[in-house]
């Protein structure tokens, strides 16, 4: 079987395949257009950390950073014009997959500054922002599911635009974000929005919820919960699935449905597998289900590419096995409610860190390009 095949199966699976990860050079080099041709990616997810990497490596953004020195840019907007340019080049790139596929796909997703995540008002004012900035139809503002997020998802998607929720954890919250996709919808449609053209992804963090309950169970050091290891995360994502069929069955989505809306599908992000006693392709192989996305940086994309086992929908009806991992965790001695808490805080904290790390790479680069 070639290396193709098996990323072929997975979009037969119903999956779509987004690459997690943007830069200049990917789309300069052909790179990303070589990856839309032969593995399958029909997307792009970016975020704070990503467009710091991509920044600090390499010459890609030596001119356009020296344009900007010698018109006066100040920081923020030095950092706006780079990554929009970036995000616009890609929706670019993507729009013969976008139109394919009826708008489903071909989506890129640009973050609003990580700071702003405690930030209702802020947060509104920045996605309203962006969509303007980039001006593209493909694209998909990614908001975090904070408590204060939540609201900034209803009055974002109310104003037509498309969001990609981000930094989801437990399903608890999850179960808040497809209530604030059907508020938004509501309000969209009473704004007069035509609701076919509006998009949205719930991105449920996977790999982290290993991690984390791992270290946990690893403390404790019974053999009931050691025995419990790796089994957090992928229960997690299929409880999660369970509440999105649920939820989707109802009246309320119906009437909506009815009105030309689309399905917020279920994108698993984080799927990097970071214990190396795992599959490296094991977030990939036990979420196949039609429907969803799945986001995957380079190196699991290749992994993939070379040795998924993809067998078909290993998530639809697994909901009841699911819960009974989680009360083996309870009984164990994990907080779930702690676990979840504790990974929304750090990953708010990474991506502030990462966007400082952002703009202090570029306020050298200005610097140096200022002579």
């Amino acid at each position: 079987m070639s290396n193709t095949d098996r990323l072929a199966q997975l979009s037969q699976a119903g999956v779509s395949i987004w690459l997690d990860d943007l830069s200049r050079e990917r789309l300069t080099s052909g790179n990303l257009a070589e990856l839309i041709r032969d593995k399958h990616v029909v997307g792009v997810t970016t975020n704070p950390t990503i467009f710091a990497g991509a920044l600090s490596n390499g010459e890609a953004y030596d001119e356009q950073v020296r344009e900007l020195a010698e018109r006066g840019a100040d920081l923020h907007a030095a950092v706006r014009e780079l990554t929009t340019t970036d995000v616009r080049n890609a929706a670019d790139l993507f729009r013969d997959v976008y139109t394919a596929t009826g708008g489903v796909d071909g989506r890129v997703s640009i973050e609003v500054d990580p700071g702003l995540a405690r930030d209702t008002e802020k947060t509104v004012a920045e996605a309203q922002d962006l969509w303007k900035t980039v001006d593209r139809p493909n694209i998909l503002v990614k908001i975090p599911a904070t408590e204060q997020g939540l609201p900034a998802i209803t009055r974002t998607l109310a104003e037509g635009i498309s969001v990609n929720v981000t930094l989801i954890f437990s399903v608890e919250r999850y179960r808040a974000v497809i209530e604030a996709f059907f508020a938004g919808l509501e309000q969209a449609k009473a704004n007069g929005h035509d609701l076919k053209g509006i998009q949205s992804v719930a991105s449920f963090f996977v790999s982290r919820v290993d991690s984390e309950v791992d270290k946990r169970l690893e403390a404790i050091g019974t053999d009931e919960a050691l025995a419990l290891r790796g089994e957090a995360a992928i229960a997690n994502a299929r409880l999660a699935y369970a509440a999105y069929e649920e939820l989707f069955a109802s009246e309320r989505w119906a009437a909506l449905k009815a009105d030309g809306a689309n399905p917020q599908r279920p994108l698993w992000a984080s799927t990097g597998v970071k214990n190396p006693e795992y599959s490296d392709t094991r977030y990939v192989d036990e979420l196949v289900v039609a429907g969803t996305v799945n986001t995957m940086p380079e190196k699991t994309l290749f992994a993939a590419a070379d040795h998924a086992e993809i067998v078909g929908d290993k998530v639809s009806g697994t909901g009841a096995r699911a819960q009974e991992v989680f009360d083996k965790l309870s009984a164990a001695g994990i907080d779930i409610a702690d676990v979840f808490l504790t990974l929304e805080n750090e990953g708010v904290e990474k991506f502030d860190k990462s966007w400082a790390e952002l703009l202090d790479t570029v306020t050298g680069q200005l610097d140096k390009a200022k002579g």
